[in-house]
């Protein structure tokens, strides 16, 4: 079905869900690291509007931001679907996936790169926010019910990703005794096999965020 790539960088949570996607269908893809200060012509060329990864390659054909690139792969390799058949699961599973990102992601990132009463801000409505994934993985495996979906590799990243931002900006959000369901299902996620064998090292991508959050406040 044509030659598959992933365009993505080490840190890249994005990225690393476009990879979980692929290895959940069992594709196989060529991975080409990219680097924020030094992007390639390619990246360039195929993500010329926001210029950032992932991006995806089916052949001659560019797909970019992560949420597309999920429905794209889902629907071109339909064998384990990721999103739900009924029209109106479906429509639930984008809901969550977008709020995830436009809402809770966002929020994580200005706390993340504030300080002072903005941070505190910020934090207390991601709080809000993560309080409403809470309610929603209650009594679930996973947010797609019994099995892995595709929300569950939209949210991957907050397990992993969300305590190292935690460390590098010193606030915390992710408490296991105030969200025990989030809690226990990120202890799921983060131990299947393929999921594991992507995750970037813990203190690798500790460095980056501490240094991204040092550049941004000392602009």
């Amino acid at each position: 079905m044509g030659e598959v790539k992933v365009l993505g960088a080490f840190a890249s949570c994005f990225a690393c869900r476009v990879e979980w996607a692929l290895l959940y269908k069992g594709i196989q893809y060529e991975y080409i690291e990219e680097h924020v200060s030094n992007k390639s012509a390619l990246l360039l060329k195929c993500n010329p509007v926001y210029k950032k990864v992932p991006v995806f390659l089916h052949g001659a054909k560019p797909i970019a931001e992560s949420l597309i690139i999920l429905e794209y792969i889902d629907e071109t390799w339909n064998k384990k679907p990721l999103l739900p058949q009924d029209p109106s699961q479906r429509a639930k599973a984008r809901f969550w996936a977008k709020f995830a990102d436009e809402k809770f992601e966002s929020g994580i990132r200005t706390a993340s790169r504030t300080k002072g009463k903005e941070q505190e801000k910020a934090v207390k409505e991601s709080l809000e926010l993560l309080n409403a994934l809470e309610e929603e993985i209650k009594e679930k495996e996973f947010f797609g019910g019994e099995g892995l979906g595709f929300v569950d590799l939209v949210v991957g990243w907050i397990p992993h990703w969300l305590p190292v931002l935690e460390e590098a900006s010193g606030f915390k959000i992710l408490d296991a005794n105030v969200f025990p369901s989030l809690h226990a299902w990120g202890d799921r996620f983060l131990n299947i096999p393929f999921i594991k064998e992507k995750l970037p090292p813990y203190d690798r991508v500790l460095v980056i965020f501490t240094n991204i959050r040092e550049a941004v406040l000392n602009k």
